[in-house]
């Protein structure tokens, strides 16, 4: 571990550890980035966390964090220069939830249909459309999910909307115009930017790489 900084366990196009990776650049928080590999997760992944998902959070103190959401809390809890989770905490938790359960199930079925042959992906994407359409709807009269700035909740969602966008992006941004520019905003940001940079997957024998974050912000 350098220097008992944290240590993040991540992989580049996870979208938990997507949203960890902002919530601790937005911190401007230090740590040691461990890239693994999905298809061959290091033991020293499983000797913190038995779920062997990313992302984790090992503390200098040993304390581990393996939920995505209470990483970007813990590093808001650090600094939180813009007041990213100081209001409105209940509607933010419950669109988190929500995307965290009902919305990444519809968007697993959509995204791998073919894994799902009981519908056709156009059903899949009907189902998914309601949530995308929610969200539209909320853009019409905010800037940003539950505001004019942004919040923990626009963060935890992006990676996933994202996600679900590219599937087919053509009719993302023909449905969903809100949604659509408030996803390009992020994707141009210079924050996330700044943490889709590719890393060498880790070695166990050797240190990860040192992350030293300024606070990147909008």
């Amino acid at each position: 571990m350098i220097v008992d900084l944290p240590v993040l366990y991540s992989f580049r196009r996870c979208p938990y550890a997507m949203r960890a990776r902002m919530g601790l650049a937005y911190s401007g928080l230090s740590y040691e980035h461990r890239e693994i590999s999905l298809k061959d997760r290091p033991q020293g992944l499983y000797d913190i966390s038995s779920k062997g998902t990313v992302p984790v959070l090992q503390l200098g103190n040993g304390i581990v964090i393996d939920e995505s959401i209470d990483i970007i809390k813990w590093a808001l809890d650090q600094n939180d220069p813009e007041d990213w989770y100081q209001y409105q905490k209940e509607d933010q938790d419950r669109l988190v939830e929500m995307n965290d359960n009902e919305f990444k199930k519809r968007l697993d079925k959509y995204k791998y249909h073919v894994r799902f042959p009981d519908n056709a992906l156009e059903d899949y994407r009907n189902d998914i459309a309601k949530n995308l359409e929610l969200y539209d709807e909320r853009l019409l009269s905010s800037r940003y999910m539950v505001g004019e700035k942004i919040q923990l909740a626009d963060i935890a969602l992006m990676p996933f909307i994202r996600q679900c966008a590219h599937v087919d992006l053509f009719w993302f941004n023909e449905n969903f115009e809100n949604l659509s520019k408030w996803l390009t905003s992020f994707k141009e940001s210079k924050l996330f930017i700044s943490i889709m940079t590719k890393h060498k997957i880790w070695d166990q024998a050797s240190e990860g790489i040192l992350i030293n974050w300024d606070g990147i912000n909008q």
